[in-house]
């Protein structure tokens, strides 16, 4: 009986500390990934292209507060990107222990965000429900270019780069057609929120980037990730995806929702350099 409780005090040990890390510990983790992308279709005569992406701040929820959005501008400005990608979900409904930001001073810090070729955002579905219309106007305030359905043109040491923007898969109708209408020449970056569009991305694009599913915030060792984003493929929830051909990176993002809780899947800044690689 003693045997017993003593394995029944060590399991609830065990799951307490396990408990601990996932609500108070990891969600207060911050670092920086790189990934080398050799990729296919970037161009073998352009340089590479550093690129951070920032996905699901959820500003507001526990850790996130507008200090730790400081300190993320910062840690992002010090990886000296040549372009910041914005991937939505920069504000929260309900997150217990959490509480809403409005989202100009939340864009006012992000206004320090520095890149050559300037910082570009999408919208995300938590955006949205919020209200879009005043986040993108809030963005563009502080000189951040929000995308829907939109490309704009950058020039990559002279050469023409084109970054193009998809409306949220989730709340609206994201549009190839409209968003590429513009592009004439040179390599295209494609930013999501929600990698679900990734399953019907033309054949010209060097990536995808998205953000969304947070990693399932909770991945067990030999199960993976716990919570799947919905219409999303078990396979696209983090990393660097390749199919058919195609190219897509997921970032696990920084924020949390419904459940402030991060085990295996720490708050992220990931920085991409993308260059050209042999055909697939």
């Amino acid at each position: 009986m003693k045997r017993f409780l003593r394995a029944v005090a060590l399991l609830v040990a065990i799951a307490s500390a396990l408990l601990g890390w996932g609500f108070l510990i990891e969600p207060g983790l911050l670092t920086v990934d790189r990934h080398a992308l050799a990729l296919s279709r970037w161009p073998a005569d352009y340089p590479a292209l550093r690129v951070a992406l920032i996905g699901d701040l959820h500003a507001g929820a526990p850790f996130i507060s507008l200090d730790r959005v400081s300190e993320i501008v910062a840690r992002t400005n010090a990886a000296h990107p040549d372009l910041i990608v914005l991937l939505g979900d920069y504000v929260i409904q309900n997150v217990p222990g959490g509480h809403r930001i409005p989202i100009e001073p939340i864009a006012e810090h992000l206004r320090a965000l520095s890149a050559p070729l300037g910082t570009i955002a999408v919208l995300g579905n938590h955006d949205w429900w919020e209200n879009g219309p005043r986040i993108r106007r809030a963005f563009e305030a502080v000189g951040i270019t929000v995308l829907d359905n939109q490309a704009v043109r950058r020039a990559l040491d002279g050469r023409p780069l084109w970054i193009a923007g998809l409306a949220d898969a989730i709340t609206r109708r994201p549009s190839y057609a409209q968003a590429l209408t513009a592009v004439d020449d040179g390599p295209v970056i494609v930013l999501s929120h929600s990698p679900e569009p990734f399953a019907t991305l033309p054949p010209e694009p060097v990536i995808m980037l998205a953000a969304h599913t947070h990693g399932g915030q909770v991945r067990l060792p030999l199960i993976g990730s716990l919570v799947t984003a919905r219409r999303v493929p078990h396979r696209w929830m983090f990393g660097h995806v390749v199919e058919d051909g195609r190219d897509l990176f997921v970032t696990t993002g920084i924020g949390t929702s419904i459940m402030p809780v991060r085990f295996l899947t720490p708050p992220v800044i990931d920085v991409l350099e993308i260059r050209a690689g042999e055909r697939r």
